[in-house]
C-alpha cells in the first residue's frame, strides 16, 4: 500500500461531518490504515457525536445526550485519526484545500483564524438541514430538530411551559392552561417526536411538577400529504395514526401550512392552530453552504451530485456520503432517500472505494440496500416494514418485535464506531442507566 506522496509527505484523508456516516467511516480508516503512512482527520464544528435519530428523544428529555453522545477527541485517539473543531467554510480544488472557519468564543472574539487543511481524499459528509420550503415565519417561530443543540433548546422551553402550566394550575385548579405544540410534517421525526412528549408528559409529575400530565398537553401534527408516514405501507401509517389519536394528538392530514407566527401556525384552510411551541419537521435539504461549494455540481436542493462510486461529478478526489449526498441508483429512479442506514452503507462503500484508490485497484460502484422503516411512538409501540428492497416493502412489523429491531440499529451504529469490546461495554451500561438514571432531562 503506497501511503506517502511523492513529496515524502502522508497521504492525508479529510472527513468534513461526524454524523453516523463520517464517523464510522473515520473509525474505519484511522482504525485500518497505517498511521506512518495516512493521516486522517475529522472536521466538524460540534465537539460530539449524537445519533440523529435519538434527538426526538433529547428534545422530549427522555434521553440524556450527555450520557449517549461521543466526544470526537477521545474517540479520535482510539481510532489514529485527528479532530479539527471547525465548520467547512469552501473548498479549493486546485489547491487542493478546504477552508475552515473562524471558531469564536462564547463571546465572540476569535479563538482560531480562517485556515487551510489540505487534502489527496476528501469526503463531506455533513447530513442535512430542515427545509421551510419558503414558508413565511418558520425560520422566526419554529424549531428543528437538526443538531443536539436545538433538541435542548426544544427541551428547555417545554419544560419552561410546563412549569408556567403547572404554577398556574396550583394558583387556580380551575384555570384552562396548556402546553401547547405544534409539529409540522408527519413523516418519522414528527410522529416519534409527537410520542415521545406524551411519554415525557407523565413522567413529569415525579419532578415537582405535580400538577401537570398528560392532560394538560395540546400536540398537534400537520402533515400537508394524504397521510402520515409515506415511507410506510398504508396499513401501519394508519395504525400509526390512530395510537397518536389514542394518546391525544391531534392528527391534521392533507392541510398545507402557509405560515408561522410567534403565536400559531397557519394552514391553507385558514385555521390558525395556537402553539406555545412549533417545531418544523416537513422535510430536509443540504445546508446553504453547499450550494455549488468549490465549484461542484448540487441539486436545487443543495446536495452534491455523486456518481456510481459516490465521487463527485466534477472532482474524482472528493466523495460525498449521507443526507448530503444526492445519488441515483439508476436512470428513472428516485435519489437514495435521506436516512442513517443509507449513511452507513455510504460509509462503508466509501471507505472500500478509498482503499482501492489508494491501491491503484478499480472501484465498485455503490448498491443501496433498502432495509426497510422502522418508527417508534415512545414506549406505546414501534410499527415498520424489513427488508424492503426483497419484499417490496411489504414485510409489516408491529409491537415487540418492530420494537428489537428498532433498538437494533442503535447497537449496530454503537458497534460501528466504537468496536465489539467496548460497543458490547457500552450496550450493557446503557441497560444499566434505564434502571438507575432519571426518567427524563430536566436540566
Amino acid at each position: 500500500m503506497a501511503g506517502r506522496r511523492a513529496d515524502g509527505r502522508k497521504t492525508q484523508i479529510v472527513v468534513v461531518g461526524g454524523g453516523a456516516g463520517g464517523l464510522e467511516l473515520v473509525a474505519k480508516l484511522g482504525g485500518r490504515l497505517p498511521r506512518r503512512e495516512f493521516d486522517i482527520i475529522l472536521v466538524d464544528p460540534n465537539p460530539t457525536h449524537i445519533w440523529k435519530p435519538l434527538l426526538h428523544e433529547v428534545a422530549a428529555g427522555s434521553l440524556d445526550a450527555n450520557l449517549d453522545e461521543v466526544g470526537y477527541r477521545g474517540h479520535a485517539y482510539r481510532w489514529g485519526y485527528r479532530y479539527f473543531d471547525g465548520a467547512l467554510e469552501g473548498i479549493d480544488r486546485d489547491a487542493g484545500q478546504i477552508v475552515v472557519a473562524p471558531i469564536l468564543d462564547e463571546d465572540g472574539v476569535e479563538v482560531i483564524g480562517r485556515h487551510r487543511i489540505r487534502f489527496d481524499y476528501l469526503v463531506l459528509a455533513v447530513g442535512s438541514v430542515s427545509n421551510d420550503f419558503g414558508t413565511p415565519g418558520v425560520r422566526e417561530h419554529c424549531l428543528a430538530l437538526d443538531s443536539r443543540a436545538e433538541a435542548d433548546r426544544f427541551r428547555r422551553r417545554l419544560l419552561n411551559q410546563c412549569l408556567r402550566v403547572s404554577r398556574t394550575m396550583t394558583a387556580d385548579p380551575s384555570a384552562d392552561a396548556y402546553a401547547r405544540v405544534a409539529i409540522v410534517g408527519g413523516g418519522a421525526t414528527g410522529v416519534e417526536l409527537a410520542a415521545e412528549l406524551y411519554s415525557a408528559a407523565d413522567a413529569l409529575g415525579f419532578y415537582g411538577l405535580e400538577v401537570f400530565d398528560s392532560k394538560r398537553l395540546q400536540v398537534t401534527l400537520i402533515e400537508a400529504g394524504p397521510r402520515l408516514l409515506p415511507a410506510l405501507p398504508e396499513k401501519l401509517a394508519a395504525a400509526a395514526h390512530a395510537e397518536l389519536e389514542a394518546l391525544g394528538v391531534r392528527v391534521l392530514v392533507a392541510t398545507p401550512v402557509i405560515a408561522a407566527t410567534a403565536d400559531t401556525i397557519e394552514t391553507s384552510g385558514g385555521e390558525s392552530i395556537p402553539a406555545d411551541l412549533k417545531v418544523w419537521a416537513a422535510g430536509v435539504k443540504g445546508a446553504e453552504f453547499l450550494a455549488h461549494i468549490g465549484g461542484l455540481e448540487t441539486t436545487r436542493g443543495n446536495q452534491l451530485v455523486v456518481g456510481p462510486t459516490l465521487q463527485t461529478t466534477r472532482d474524482p478526489r472528493i466523495f460525498a456520503i449521507g443526507d448530503c449526498a444526492s445519488f441515483i441508483p439508476a436512470p428513472g429512479e428516485r435519489p437514495v432517500p435521506p436516512r442513517a442506514q443509507a449513511a452507513h452503507q455510504m460509509a462503508s462503500a466509501a471507505y472500500r472505494n478509498i482503499r482501492a484508490a489508494i491501491d491503484g485497484k478499480p472501484m465498485k460502484d455503490f448498491v443501496y440496500k433498502d432495509n426497510g422503516s422502522l418508527v417508534s411512538l415512545a414506549k406505546y409501540t414501534t410499527v415498520g416494514s424489513l427488508m424492503g428492497n426483497l419484499v417490496g416493502g411489504r414485510m409489516a412489523i408491529e409491537g415487540r418485535l418492530a420494537r428489537l429491531v428498532y433498538t437494533s440499529l442503535y447497537r449496530m451504529h454503537l458497534l460501528a464506531i466504537h468496536g465489539w469490546l467496548k460497543g458490547l461495554s457500552l450496550l450493557l451500561i446503557g441497560h444499566v442507566n434505564q434502571v438507575v438514571r432519571p426518567k427524563l432531562k430536566l436540566h
